[in-house]
């Protein structure tokens, strides 16, 4: 099965989480007008029983087309990616269908952007295509497991 890669938009990746960027205007300017602020971008959810946490990555570089064969997700709390260099990456994602990935969608993100999915969105692991693989990552700290995967029983190709 064979999935095509779509850019990232806001529009096209509401149903699984935020798209974070620093396109077009800043919200307001602040230091004395020498710095941008794109305020307040993504729906952070670390539930009752954790808190905060960043954490930094350093993802193996991968290539299109990618064999897509293992999704997860994290039932309790938002998980942020943020590029430490300005290359994009590939980023998988599926809805729920009865507490396992439906079919998966893939976007190629722009130079700069990162992303922020949800609680409890099926999605790929980190895929960086290009650049460096180190990320930075907010995601939920806590005492319990926040991880859930699943191995798909025929893996997808993902194509540009």
């Amino acid at each position: 099965m064979q999935i095509s890669v779509e850019p990232l938009t806001e529009k096209a990746f509401a149903p699984f989480g935020d798209v974070l960027d620093a396109s077009g205007a800043p919200d307001w300017n602040i230091n004395n007008r020498q710095c941008g602020r794109f305020h307040d971008r993504a729906r952070l959810d670390f539930g009752a029983e954790g808190r905060a946490g960043i954490s930094i990555f350093n993802a193996a570089l991968r290539s299109l087309p990618y064999q897509l064969d293992l999704m997860e997700r994290h039932p309790d709390g938002s998980q942020a990616f943020l590029p430490l260099d300005r290359e994009p990456f590939l980023v998988t994602v599926a809805p729920d269908e009865d507490g396992r990935p439906g079919t998966p969608r893939a976007f190629l993100t722009a130079p700069g952007q990162g992303i922020n999915f949800h609680r409890g969105t099926w999605h790929g692991v980190l895929t960086p295509i290009n650049g460096n693989g180190i990320f930075a990552v907010v995601d939920r700290i806590g005492k319990t497991p926040n991880l859930e995967e699943f191995f798909l029983d025929t893996p997808y190709i993902v194509v540009r």
